[in-house]
């Protein structure tokens, strides 16, 4: 009769609840004093109910009385049978009166219904956290425990979630349940497909509410918050640096700990994270899955494709808060800002330099190591950095993409076009801040600046031969490394000669064409060395810029120095092998061995006089040409030689000689 009045006689001392039945009240009161009489006789566990045990004692027995019409499932409770059906039948009884959902189970809503009033009725014993379901703090207390009961069996990782174990065991059975309808491709994982969808919807449902930029997933949005928080919570414990991301954090950990898991089966090469792997793959394979709409032109890594898509875009978001001058590409603008900062905070550990790149760090150590990876599949020349294996193909290609808008010459590089353009604009941009000299290239005046420093960073490495001499430039050092090697790379097609250097071909090719460039404003003289017309140019100003240091003698050139020199010091170098007689300089000592060898090697085109010396045939020329160029200055008369010159003012001195 109490169902009916709704009378309930039966009330707890502890919470004021009332109950119609004392056995109900009896039950309830356990709760208060946490008694739990009935034990299970297997494995000893207690319960404050009857038919709990009962229920329990069927995990033991295995008994599944309540069996799915449907699809033949057991099920040791009825309840549970009962919302299994529900399955079947789509029913779902229980709804939100806060936004209408529906659920199959009174459990579930009692759960939603925490979204709405933001309950959390299960807390952290250790740490005060709080969560909406106790399932969530079971899992959350294996953090404080460290228990992970579900073990794989093919590695033996443990796990705390035995959904996370499900998610493992396919990557060992390489199970991908879950398809996309659009492309077919499969995922392991629900949430990742999920994911993937939103790219074919092009759906990002998760906006910053700073910017707005909105993402296709949460961690994503998660990440970017920590832009405006500047939040960095992962920290090495190594050498301090905080990332905002955990896997950032790992990557960096393999830079102490030297790991790298990931291997490449063609070449060996081991890289740290396996996005790395992959993307070095397709090196091998050739891919280049990424392809740009406007022209066309593929590319193997995503962020090469994004980078390429600005220069049709025009778009430069990374902009200097120093100078205002803006990049297409963050890392860009980093490596700019070392201008302002000074910063260069990657060292050579063998000699000490400092970089503001890594990269550049990387290239630099291969002058310690003599890595040369990138060959040339045309000649087998090989090269340190890729670029100058692009640039090298160019020479046999003859590819010349590069032309000047002025003057039409084109060129393999854009960086020579650049420099090449300074010559129509006359820019010099780098300025020495010691002289105030100019230059068109910042590497001309990083090698100029070495004049004022006295700097020689590139020390020759033939120590067998105990020469270790310095240069402050390293093309210098290139140039004098082909003494110790021997190498000459450049031959003249005309006699076979080879070279060191490609200006000396260039300088000898005049030989045969007779090309003679650089001219004397002053008498018109040419010559096929801008070196020679310098020397020459001397002889019109009378500038003789080396001096003796001994008695003050001033020389045109510096050989005439080096050679007046040996006068002081009585150095005599040069020897003849038939007499023994010395000289001071070889060109004395070879037309010394013209008087054993009776060699005259200088003929006249005209009579056929051979000399041995050709300022003797010279001199002999001008009988034919009748040239003479030595005038006297008193009396105008001229000579063909300045030795018949200097007899003739004689009569003018009155001296006898």
């Amino acid at each position: 009769m109490m169902i009916h009045t709704g009378e309930k006689p039966f009330s707890c001392v502890n919470c004021g609840k009332s109950f119609s039945e004392k056995k109900a009240l009896t039950r309830h009161l356990r709760i208060h004093t946490g008694e739990k009489p009935f034990s299970c006789v297997n494995c000893g566990k207690s319960f404050s109910q009857k038919r709990h045990l009962t229920r329990h004692m069927m995990i033991h027995t295995g008994e599944k009385p309540f069996s799915c019409v449907n699809c033949g499932k057991s099920f040791s409770h009825k309840q549970s049978l009962t919302q299994h059906m529900r399955i079947h039948t789509g029913e779902k009884p229980f709804s939100c009166v806060n936004c209408g959902k529906s659920f199959s189970h009174k459990l579930c809503l009692t759960q939603h219904m925490r979204i709405h009033t933001g309950e959390k009725p299960f807390s952290c014993v250790n740490c005060g956290k709080s969560f909406s379901q106790k399932r969530h703090l079971t899992r959350h207390m294996m953090i404080h425990t460290g228990e992970k009961p579900f073990s794989c069996v093919n590695c033996g990782k443990s796990f705390s979630e035995k959904k996370a174990l499900t998610r493992h065991l396919r990557i060992h059975t390489g199970e991908k349940p879950f398809s996309c309808v659009n492309c077919g491709k499969s995922f392991s994982e629900k949430k990742a497909l999920t994911r993937h969808l939103r790219i074919h919807t092009g759906e990002k449902p998760f906006s910053c509410v700073n910017c707005g930029k909105c993402f296709r997933q949460k961690q994503d949005l998660t990440r970017h918050m920590m832009i405006h928080t500047g939040e960095k919570p992962f920290s090495c414990v190594n050498c301090g640096k905080c990332f905002s991301q955990k896997q950032d954090l790992t990557r960096h950990m393999m830079i102490h700990s030297g790991e790298k898991p990931f291997s490449c089966v063609n070449c060996g090469k081991s890289f740290s994270e396996k996005k790395a792997l992959t993307r070095h793959l397709r090196i091998h394979t050739g891919e280049k899955p990424f392809s740009c709409v406007n022209c066309g032109k593929s590319f193997s890594q995503k962020q090469k494709l994004t980078r390429h898509m600005m220069i049709h875009s025009g778009e430069k978001p990374f902009s200097c808060v120093n100078c205002g001058k803006s990049f297409s590409q963050k890392q860009h603008l980093t490596r700019h800002m070392m201008i302002h900062t000074g910063e260069k905070p990657f060292s050579c550990v063998n000699c000490g330099k400092s970089f503001s790149l890594k990269q550049k760090l990387t290239r630099h150590m291969m002058i310690h190591s003599g890595e040369k990876p990138f060959s040339c599949v045309n000649c087998g020349k090989s090269f340190s950095q890729k670029q100058h294996l692009t640039q090298h193909m160019m020479i046999h290609t003859g590819e010349k993409p590069f032309s000047c808008v002025n003057c039409g010459k084109s060129f393999s590089h854009k960086l020579c076009l650049t420099r090449h353009m300074m010559i129509h604009t006359g820019e010099k941009p780098f300025s020495c801040g010691n002289c105030g000299k100019s230059f068109s290239q910042k590497q001309n005046l990083t090698g100029h600046m070495r004049i004022h420093t006295g700097e020689k960073p590139f020390s020759c490495p033939f120590s067998c031969v105990n020469c270790g001499k310095s240069f402050s430039q390293k093309r210098h050092l290139t140039r004098h490394m082909m003494i110790h090697t021997g190498e000459k790379p450049f031959s003249c097609v005309n006699c076979g000669k080879s070279f060191s250097e490609k200006k000396a071909l260039t300088r000898h090719m005049r030989i045969h064409t007779g090309e003679k460039p650089f001219s004397c404003v002053n008498c018109g003289k040419s010559f096929s060395e801008k070196k020679a017309l310098t020397r020459h140019l001397r002889i019109h100003t009378g500038e003789k810029p080396f001096s003796c240091v001994n008695c003050g003698k001033c020389f045109r050139q510096k050989q005439d120095l080096t050679k007046h020199m040996m006068i002081h010091t009585g150095e005599k170098p040069f020897s003849c092998v038939n007499c023994g007689k010395s000289f001071s300089h070889k060109l004395c000592l070879t037309r010394h061995m013209r008087i054993h060898t009776g060699e005259k090697p200088f003929s006249c085109v005209n009579c056929g006089k051979s000399f041995s010396r050709k300022q003797h045939l010279t001199q002999h020329m001008m009988i034919h040409t009748g040239e003479k160029p030595f005038s006297c200055g008193n009396c105008g008369k001229r000579f063909s030689q300045k030795q018949d010159l200097t007899r003739h003012m004689k009569i003018h001195t009155g001296e006898k000689s």
